[in-house]
């Protein structure tokens, strides 16, 4: 079985300005990498992001960065749990929704299908959906769910 999972929500805000709140390292400090994001998301950077829930900066790869559409990204997974080296893709898409809103897709995939990469992918998963949420507060009414969530 291939491991993979795709999560995706509302945000009632346009395009432009909802991926902004992600591609802008001072926005995403704000509500997902409490610890500091450090460098903006742009096709071959790799940029740092760090948790005060999980010390320790995460090198991030930026593979393609589409303006207000499309986000792709490599990371390293949990030893042992990527089924290509250590790493694993995650895909964002954003799309208007016509009404102003912007529907954000988030997309990962590569583990290896033993327990420990089904263990792995579970946890990503409630990640970037519990991203999704704290995107949509931060967006919509300036709050930050993450804060304190973990620890």
């Amino acid at each position: 079985m291939e491991l993979k999972f795709t999560v995706s929500g509302r945000i009632a805000k346009p395009v432009a300005e909802v991926f902004e709140a992600v591609v802008d390292p001072e926005q995403l400090s704000r509500y997902f990498t409490t610890g500091g994001a450090r460098g903006r998301l742009e096709t071959g950077a790799t940029v740092h992001w760090d948790f005060h829930d999980f010390p320790g900066a995460f090198p991030v790869e930026v593979v393609e960065v589409e303006k207000d559409r499309r986000i792709v990204l490599r990371w390293e997974a949990e030893a042992g749990t990527a089924a290509e080296g250590t790493f694993t893709t995650v895909t964002m898409t954003f799309e208007p929704t016509g009404d102003g809103r912007t529907l954000v897709t988030i997309a990962e995939q590569g583990w290896r299908d033993t327990d420990a990469g089904l263990k792995a992918s579970y946890g990503n998963c409630q990640g970037w959906m519990q991203m999704l949420c704290a995107l949509k507060a931060h967006a919509e009414y300036g709050i930050n769910l993450r804060e304190g969530m973990f620890k």
